[in-house]
């Protein structure tokens, strides 16, 4: 095994070649930072960019071992022999926190991370290996970082006791990939996904204490300012995100008319949030004073999307489209029965039932079904309600079918970029995979997008 310190210094030798590199001539005898990074080039700025996140994740890598052997020394039957007290520390975490400059909850998560990830002693003396040897290998190789590791371990050790010890190694060794493909707010849904899959009893108590701590508080400022704040389980806030997005949308829609038209007599300048804020008041305008539904959100609807096993059975997890939380199979029965939302079940190999086809625009149906296969948008993650179906092979020039082997769901940003560098699209019905243009990689390997790279199957993880 390499020694620690030669991992760093290698990554700090070659972060020194790179950076030197990434100088323009004329800019090569300047000492100051500020002055040689702005002379570097666009890709010799990308490659500085990379080599010093490797270098944060190797030396974060050591320090969470580090950290771990001060938190094994200031071991509190010690007393005030222990490490941390001796320094003038109450704990351990407090000495990490004055090391590093960090916050105390940071300097936790280093402990933790090198306490789960370190190797094991017997009573014997003989050594085992850490309990969670895909991320300890991933932080040995600077595969991921700290962070990653941390959410990885920690929802790993809520559900080891009640989960299959197969299932979790395997769960662990498809995480650990994810988090090296993915940033972390991604990285987040494929867990939450993983732990309602690993323990499909703890979902009811999980959701039973999010519900028990939903809030809403209002208060006025000394400005007159109304501060409105509330933490909603998920199911709570499903009809308020659900109504809100709808008449957000609305206005970005016609902000965009699809077709050339004369612009509104006023300029609409409001920003995300103000609209937002506008929606939440017109829906209370709207409950108190009117019995007509808002027109956006006519067409505005919840969707709980479940598997027929879990319909039939009452046990596993469920999904709100817009919402990354699971919840529980009894919770999407109460859901599936108001008759405001509509609930799409799934087969065995979670393949959509019933769902139509039209000959040219995307039908509501096949929208679900994209929905349910992509999970948001294919490529980047955008929450299903800022994204749209579109044609992998165009509808005109390509003559391309309207079905849902020829259909992704893409944000805008993601569909314009998709066309302008050339990508590359293959998808059937149960998984979106992107295969990108030779300037991006020569290889042209492709790259799985959609729900499907947040499945939990061995034949992944072996891979």
């Amino acid at each position: 095994m390499e020694q620690p310190l030669h991992t760093l210094d290698r990554d700090v030798e070659a972060l020194r070649a790179v950076w030197s590199d990434a100088m323009r001539p004329f800019g090569a005898l300047s000492g100051a930072t500020q002055v040689e990074v702005a002379q570097m080039s666009d890709d010799g700025l990308v490659r500085v960019t990379d080599a010093l996140a490797r270098v944060r994740r190797d030396a974060e890598a050591l320090l969470a071992r580090v950290a771990a052997e001060v938190s094994k020394r200031s071991n509190t039957e010690r007393g005030e022999s222990s490490l941390a007290r001796a320094h003038g520390f109450h704990n351990p975490v407090r000495l990490i926190a004055a090391s590093t400059g960090a916050s105390r909850s940071d300097a936790a998560k280093l402990i933790a991370v090198g306490t789960a990830t370190a190797e094991r002693q017997t009573f014997g003396g003989e050594r085992l290996p850490s309990r969670h040897p895909h991320v300890a290998a991933a932080l040995e190789s600077s595969t991921i970082g700290i962070d990653a590791a941390s959410a990885i371990t920690s929802m790993l050790d809520r559900v080891r006791v009640r989960a299959d010890a197969d299932l979790v190694d395997t769960a662990e060794a498809v995480l650990v990939d994810l988090a090296a493909r993915v940033p972390l707010d991604l990285l987040s849904r494929g867990i939450r996904e993983a732990e309602a899959r690993l323990d499909r009893d703890g979902i009811e108590p999980r959701e039973e204490q999010l519900r028990s701590e939903r809030s809403l508080t209002m208060r006025e400022d000394a400005m007159g300012m109304i501060h409105v704040h509330a933490r909603l389980d998920p199911e709570t806030a499903a009809p308020v995100k659900t109504a809100i997005e709808a008449l957000v949308s609305d206005v970005l829609r016609r902000r965009e008319p699809a077709t050339p038209s004369p612009g509104p007599v006023v300029d609409d300048t409001r920003s995300i949030p103000q609209i937002q804020a506008d929606a939440l008041a017109a829906l209370a305008r709207h409950a108190l004073g009117c019995g007509q539904t808002l027109a956006p959100l006519a067409k505005a609807t919840v969707v709980v999307r479940l598997d027929h096993d879990t319909l039939v059975e009452g046990l596993g997890h469920a999904r709100i489209d817009g919402i990354d939380q699971p919840i529980s199979a009894t919770t999407a029965r109460r859901m599936s029965a108001d008759a405001e939302l509509i609930p799409a079940v799934l087969g065995g190999e979670g393949l959509p039932l019933d769902l139509g086809r039209s000959a040219r625009l995307f039908s509501r149906a096949q929208r679900l079904a994209l929905a349910e296969r992509d999970g948001g948008c294919a490529s980047c993650g955008q929450n299903i309600a800022y994204v749209d179906a579109h044609h992998i092979r165009w509808w005109e020039r390509d003559a391309g079918p309207t079905d849902l082997r020829n259909g992704v769901m893409l944000c805008s940003f993601c569909h314009h970029r998709i066309h302008r560098e050339g990508w590359g699209i293959h998808a059937d019905r149960t998984e979106v995979w992107f295969i990108p243009p030779p300037h991006v990689d020569p290889e042209r390997t492709p790259r799985l997008g959609g729900r499907a790279r947040f499945a939990l199957t061995a034949s992944r993880a072996a891979a």
